[in-house]
């Protein structure tokens, strides 16, 4: 399929993923690293090391890592701060009998940045946060329906309302409704139809495309007029586009925030925090979890914000996702791509997307795309997710490949039948969760 002899590149990570697929389904524990993302017999399933701004797999190939654990990883993998801090708590102990200061200390730190923070609760991964959100704004409100804008995790609330939904009642299902980003006419809709039974309207503030002028505060009055509570989702945004999120960035204030992935870099970490009477909520309706002031990833979360702090974490993070993003327009338009791949979203954490081709349609260009870039030493399946440890070789690494991927791609654009052509199944979206 590729120029590149791939051999016996990845033969330890394909028998281990047959290995693991007997005794795990899908073979992995996290939807959007399982094989169904990746050009099987032609790309890792297998890390084991990272470092910097790359990662090694079981086969001993080297990658600059832009999937960044799902935007997990914002600062590098092994930074030597947030680990020094693991290791400092960890001669105390990990989870304890009762609370640890820490938990305060981090609080503290969030209110002081976050622009709707006022209380803040601790989670371990971004479902948690979002579950919790809704049920806080059901409670508050005494509403039962929630709007729905973006990707908010596997919980029934939100996973109901996509094409998912197996094994989510229906009448749970049927209260959320899911609305396209930028899209203000719909949501009106929404409150048109329902006008006093929405709880809440959660939203991506950003992801693949920018808010339309207007659009983020339009949408905080449109659900203040009819008393719904507004929450942000910034799992992915957190900690990454500005020190104080997307909110700060935008200057548009939630109600309630969610946030995770950057602010533990790596350690599992999420929050919600939000407006005091909001977050009151919680000493009337029963939100708990045994690890959710396990110490480590607390100590990881204050170390990550002194960085943010004391370094210029943010600003290069934008830098050089506007590196990249030059590097593969210039790249695309030098093969004649301008028109086919796409590129879209804040500049750290970009998604790139392909456009059919009278020679191929989208998910067979993209096929190739990420088995090219694999080849060459990229690991991504579409994503320009960058960290803080990203220097100038791993730049100029990507950019080199982005130039032999599309060169590629180009000539096998000359000619119909790249699906055929390609020696693995092609990679198709299972579903969409951020519009169907």
């Amino acid at each position: 399929m590729s120029d590149s002899d791939h051999g016996d590149r990845y033969a330890a990570s394909l028998a281990a993923l047959t290995a693991a697929e007997r005794v795990i389904p899908t073979g992995t524990q996290t939807f959007s690293k399982s094989p169904l993302h990746l050009p099987r017999g032609h790309a890792p399933h297998f890390l084991e090391e990272g470092r910097g701004g790359r990662v090694r797999d079981i086969d001993g190939n080297e990658y600059v890592d832009l999937m960044a654990a799902l935007l997990a990883v914002m600062l590098g993998y092994r930074d030597p701060d947030v680990d020094a801090a693991i290791r400092d708590q960890l001669g105390r102990g990990i989870s304890f009998s009762l609370a640890t200061r820490l938990e305060g200390t981090l609080a503290e730190r969030l209110a002081d940045i976050l622009p709707s923070a006022e209380m803040v609760r601790f989670f371990k991964n971004g479902s948690d946060a979002t579950a919790a959100a809704v049920r806080v704004a059901r409670a508050a409100t005494g509403r039962d329906r929630v709007v729905a804008i973006g990707y908010h995790g596997w919980q029934d609330w939100y996973i109901g309302a996509t094409t998912r939904r197996k094994g989510v009642p229906a009448a749970v299902a049927a209260l959320t409704e899911r609305v396209p980003y930028n899209d203000f006419a719909t949501l009106e809709a929404a409150f048109d139809t329902h006008p006093d039974g929405i709880a809440a309207v959660i939203m991506e503030p950003v992801h693949g495309e920018e808010p339309a002028p207007g659009y983020l505060a339009g949408v905080r009055e449109l659900a203040h007029r009819h008393g719904a509570v507004l929450v942000f989702d910034e799992i992915i945004t957190g900690c990454r586009i500005a020190a104080g999120g997307a909110q700060a960035h935008y200057g548009v204030t939630p109600d309630l925030t969610c946030l995770g992935k950057a602010l533990g870099n790596g350690m599992p970490l999420s929050v919600l925090a939000g407006r005091r009477d909001l977050m009151a909520e919680f000493d009337d309706i029963f939100v708990s979890g045994t690890f959710g002031g396990e110490s480590l990833s607390l100590a990881a979360g204050i170390a990550v914000l002194d960085k943010i702090a004391g370094e210029p974490v943010i600003p290069a993070l934008w830098g050089t996702g506007r590196s990249l993003t030059s590097a593969l327009r210039e790249a695309a338009a030098a093969h004649g791509l301008a028109d086919v791949v796409r590129v879209g979203g804040p500049a750290p954490m970009q998604g790139v997307t392909f456009a059919d081709h009278p020679n191929a349609a989208a998910d067979a260009i993209r096929t190739l795309y990420v088995t090219e870039m694999l080849a060459r030493g990229v690991l991504t399946t579409g994503a320009l997710n960058v960290m803080y440890a990203h220097d100038r070789d791993d730049v100029s690494r990507v950019a080199a490949a982005f130039d032999g991927a599309f060169e590629r791609l180009a000539r096998e654009l000359r000619r119909p039948g790249l699906e055929k052509r390609l020696s693995c199944p092609l990679i198709r979206p299972v579903f969409s969760v951020r519009g169907e």
